[in-house]
């Protein structure tokens, strides 16, 4: 996904909007807004620029417009975090591991799901 980079704000209420479904902006300004103490103006603003952006696709229905994500939550975070590694490391994913091993507070769940990606990572590559 080739897009022009978010802000912070804007990554957060495409977050809320992917994990919420078709919103109208009436919607996301009331719970999205409100958490945020946003009015609904910049609410409709934002999910204007996402419009614009590509991140976000909107439908008229009974005369309001509904917003919903472009991407599933899953593609949206893989999007985010190769932004955030673009942007921050010049594309390096080590550092981002080297937190990971540092970070004595990773789950073993959590531990178990890293195993079985750089497997995964692993198989492709063979």
């Amino acid at each position: 996904m080739t897009r022009q980079p978010l802000g912070e704000q804007e990554t957060a209420l495409l977050r809320f909007i992917a994990e919420h479904g078709a919103i109208s902006v009436g919607e996301a300004a009331e719970v999205y807004g409100g958490r945020q103490g946003l009015a609904r103006t910049t609410v409709l603003t934002e999910m204007e620029r996402l419009r614009k952006k590509g991140y976000l696709s909107r439908v008229k229905e009974l005369g309001v417009y509904r917003y919903r994500s472009c991407f599933s939550t899953a593609e949206l975070h893989h999007h985010l975090v190769g932004d955030f590694a673009e942007r921050m490391f010049g594309g390096s994913i080590q550092p981002l591991v080297a937190y990971l091993v540092e970070n004595p507070q990773v789950s073993d769940d959590e531990l178990n799901e890293l195993r079985a990606l750089v497997e995964g990572l692993d198989n492709k590559r063979r």
